[in-house]
């Protein structure tokens, strides 16, 4: 298994994959950055709430810990997907970038303060991790949208579109019943992030091709 996993990285040979996959990590890390600092934009310029047509009509539950290190565990897995197949790696991480830009530039443009009865986060974390989860970043639901981009990714592999999918569609609930997201934030994600994923498969041709070869 070890073997099978190490030769797979033998496509790093190819100077081609391996420019590939530096560009795709410097624009996936510039686009976390960037998300960190629309969230924190967002949070300084952040106005009045509105009545919501869910959230005005139940209450706040606890799920704070399911919205945190249910994140991680999906940072952990995809992770863990990467590593095990590396051809995968730049045109997640393309797809990913694109998902943050985008969505860092809907935060800033949206100042809409978070919904008053907000579920508390009480898990210790690093300031800037704390950003991508705490901040009042609203407009759209990464929790929904990432996971939901995954699964388009991978909808070739029919346990792992099951999986990103349920992932997508538990996030949406918690995150309702956490109070963290309108309800607009969640059901727009599904709309916003498959037109990410077409413009990430225009956009980068040659990864999306990796990411389906017999390599």
């Amino acid at each position: 298994m070890l073997r099978q996993v190490l030769r797979r990285y033998t496509i790093y040979k190819s100077a081609e994959v391996r420019l590939s996959f530096l560009v795709s990590f410097i624009i996936f890390f510039c686009s976390i950055v960037y998300n960190f600092y629309g969230s924190s934009y967002a949070t300084l310029r952040a106005s009045n709430y509105v009545d919501d047509i869910i959230l005005s009509n139940i209450p706040v539950f606890d799920v704070g810990w399911i919205f945190v290190w249910g994140a991680i565990a999906l940072i952990i897995f995809v992770l863990g997907l990467c590593l095990t197949n590396p051809k995968r790696i730049p045109f997640i991480l393309h797809s990913l970038s694109l998902f943050y830009f985008i969505r860092g530039t809907f935060v800033m443009m949206t100042h809409l303060g978070p919904f008053p009865t907000k579920a508390e986060l009480n898990v210790d974390l690093g300031t800037l991790f704390a950003k991508q989860f705490g901040g009042n970043d609203l407009f759209f639901s990464a929790h929904t949208g990432a996971p939901f981009l995954l699964a388009l990714i991978f909808w070739e592999h029919r346990l792992l579109r099951y999986i990103f999918l349920t992932w997508s569609l538990v996030f949406g609930v918690v995150v309702l019943l956490g109070h963290f997201h309108y309800t607009i934030d969640v059901l727009s994600a599904f709309f916003i992030t498959f037109t990410i994923f077409q413009i990430a498969k225009w956009l980068f041709p040659k990864d999306f091709r990796l990411f389906h070869s017999d390599l």
